[in-house]
């Protein structure tokens, strides 16, 4: 399963790679990106996985920019 998130409060691009790198060693997660300009999260995870991996996706966000929200 594929799905586009809206990130908002992303503040740095640095931020955002950082967060695309922690994503991308989570289990389940087949692909991902997050781009700073767009404020976008785009997901890609097996289905049967995917929202295991988004509460995941989550803690990891909030733990790397306290201030930023994935609106799901």
């Amino acid at each position: 399963m594929k799905k586009s998130f809206k990130l908002e409060d992303l503040d740095c691009g640095h931020c955002a790679a950082k967060m695309e790198e922690g994503i991308r060693k989570l289990d389940g997660v087949l692909d991902v990106s997050v781009n700073f300009l767009s404020q976008k999260l785009v997901i890609e995870a097996q289905d049967d996985q995917f929202d295991e991996v988004m509460e995941k996706v989550v803690r990891l966000c909030r733990k790397i920019e306290p201030d930023c929200r994935i609106l799901m």
